[in-house]
C-alpha cells in the first residue's frame, strides 16, 4: 500500500521499525498496538486484529476516543484479561487501564486539548503522520511499564493469576506475598 507521507527510519529499533511497517501497510493505532503485543508473545490472531480495527480513527472513524488509548487498554487486557470461564478476573487489569487513561489524559490530553481522535488530529488527517506514530510509541512504552510494575513480563503470555517469579522465589511464596489482594484466585494457589 502506498502512503502519502515519508517516514524517517534511521535509528529505529526492530519493534519500532515493525510498527512503522504496519503504518505503511495501512493499519491504524489500535491494530498496531495489538500486533506488537501478539508478536512479542510469538502469536498471531487475525480475529483479534479485526476486532480492534473498529477502534480506529476514534471508534469507527467517528473521531471519538483515540485508538491508541483504546488499543493500549486492549493490549493490557491481552496480558491480564479473562479469556474463558475458567479464568478469574484480576483487579490489576482495571488498575492498569485507569493508570493508562490518567497518564494519556495528562500527557496527550493536555498537549492536544483532549483525548479524542478529532482533538488530537485537529480534524485534519494530514496531522496524523506527525502525531499518531509518536502517540502509539508512547502508549506502547507506557503499557510495557505498567505491565512490568504489575509483575507481567512483556512477551510472556500468562494467565491473569500467574505471577512472574523473582529469582529464587517459589510459586507458593509469590502467590502468598504479591497477589493476595490483587488477584481473587491467589489464595487458591497456596
Amino acid at each position: 500500500m502506498e502512503t502519502a507521507c515519508q517516514f524517517r527510519t534511521e535509528g529505529l529499533a526492530g519493534e519500532e521499525m515493525r510498527m512503522l511497517q504496519r503504518v505503511q501497510q495501512g493499519f491504524h493505532c489500535s491494530e498496531i498496538l495489538l500486533f506488537a503485543g501478539l508478536e512479542a508473545q510469538g502469536k498471531t490472531n487475525p480475529d483479534l486484529i479485526r476486532a480492534v480495527s473498529a477502534l480506529a480513527g476514534g471508534v469507527g472513524f467517528g473521531g471519538e476516543i483515540c485508538g491508541a488509548l483504546t488499543g493500549g487498554a486492549c493490549l493490557i487486557g491481552l496480558y491480564d484479561g479473562r479469556g474463558n470461564e475458567t479464568e478469574s478476573a484480576d483487579q490489576r487489569l482495571n488498575i492498569m487501564v485507569t493508570e493508562l487513561v490518567d497518564w494519556f489524559s495528562g500527557k496527550y490530553g493536555i498537549q492536544y486539548g483532549g483525548i479524542k481522535c478529532r482533538e488530537i488530529t485537529e480534524d485534519d488527517p494530514r496531522s496524523q503522520p506527525q502525531r499518531c506514530p509518536r502517540i502509539v510509541a508512547g502508549v506502547l512504552k507506557k503499557v510495557k511499564s505498567l505491565l512490568r510494575e504489575n509483575d507481567f513480563e512483556w512477551g510472556r503470555a500468562s494467565s491473569p493469576c500467574e505471577p512472574i517469579l523473582k529469582t529464587g522465589e517459589s510459586q507458593e511464596s509469590a502467590s502468598a506475598n504479591r497477589l493476595q489482594s490483587a488477584c481473587p484466585c491467589a489464595a487458591e494457589t497456596r
